[in-house]
């Protein structure tokens, strides 16, 4: 029902790109020239100016952006809705999540959601907590799940299960039989961490100053952008790494990695839904609802 001209024009307006639209709409690049096409002559302006391979928006453009943003929002929720009526919850959801709840929380609660409700499409984006942040405010997700809060004024952050950053190492780490370091071990370890915009990173931080150290008082040998890459660099390392208890259970399991408690230093923080202040997203709050459900029952 939406006007596909539309959404071509919104497409392209977000990738600033005729051949990453039409990749990403499954049209050709003609097509979608074509449309924007169409849309110029309607409105008897240009929308996009066009300099060799590069476009930017015109005026017009950016106005047009701001109501497509506006109309596609509405039809989503008009989508959501009707389904509502007919008890069948049906639509179309964007979510983005950062690379810990991305690889690690959110697929079993996607497995059961579409399990439940088949006739939701969902896309999954990943990225830091700065992009997911990034990718709401330019309307390019419904919902964000992210691990780190940095109280953007325009954001609404809403707690949705509780995590806990564990220091872990080899499992024949020199230190492996240890249950417990302390503070002024820890400074002289070396440490993997994840990259600066990483929630995780955030949080570590924080809770390191709780204690009276900082980031720079520990051994930093190597900062990686992904918890993955952290626990295979300390396959072939003598280093430790501050990781998601979520992100650790198989290898605790299989008994190749260890967690080491830290004295006085305990890492808690909690993973966040978020979403624009005042917007209301049916299939979000929906799919929040049910994930809220799957964590309390876990």
């Amino acid at each position: 029902m939406l006007d596909f001209r539309l959404h071509v024009f919104y497409t392209v307006a977000k990738r600033l790109s005729f051949t990453k639209a039409a990749a990403e709409l499954y049209v050709t690049q003609p097509a979608v020239t074509k449309h924007i096409q169409e849309l110029e002559h309607q409105f008897g302006t240009a929308l996009f100016d066009r300099r060799g391979n590069q476009i930017s928006l015109t005026t017009a453009g950016n106005v047009f952006l701001r109501h497509a943003e506006t109309i596609m929002a509405t039809y989503r929720q008009l989508e959501f809705d009707m389904n509502a009526l007919k008890g069948e919850p049906g639509g179309t959801l964007r979510v983005g999540a950062s690379t810990t709840v991305a690889q690690y929380v959110i697929p079993p609660v996607l497995a059961r959601f579409h399990e439940q409700s088949a006739d939701v499409s969902i896309s999954l984006l990943s990225g830091n907590t700065e992009r997911i942040e990034q990718w709401l405010l330019n309307d390019e997700i419904d919902l964000g799940l992210v691990e780190g809060r940095t109280h953007h004024s325009d954001i609404r952050y809403t707690p949705f299960v509780k995590d806990e950053l564990v220091l872990i190492c080899r499992a024949d780490h020199p230190l492996a039989d240890r249950d417990e370091i302390t503070l002024d071990e820890l400074r002289a370890i070396p440490i993997v961490l994840r990259e600066r915009g990483s929630g995780s990173l955030e949080v570590v931080e924080h809770a390191l100053r709780g204690a009276g150290l900082r980031l720079t008082d520990l051994t930093i040998e190597m900062q990686l952008g992904s918890t993955e890459s952290m626990k295979s660099y300390l396959g072939s390392s003598r280093c430790m790494a501050f990781v998601s208890v979520f992100a650790v259970q198989h290898e605790l399991q299989a008994g190749s990695l260890k967690i080491l408690d830290v004295q006085g230093l305990t890492i808690q923080r909690d993973f966040y839904s978020i979403q624009m202040q005042g917007v209301s997203e049916g299939l979000a709050d929906t799919f929040m609802r049910f994930t809220r459900q799957h964590y309390r029952k876990g």
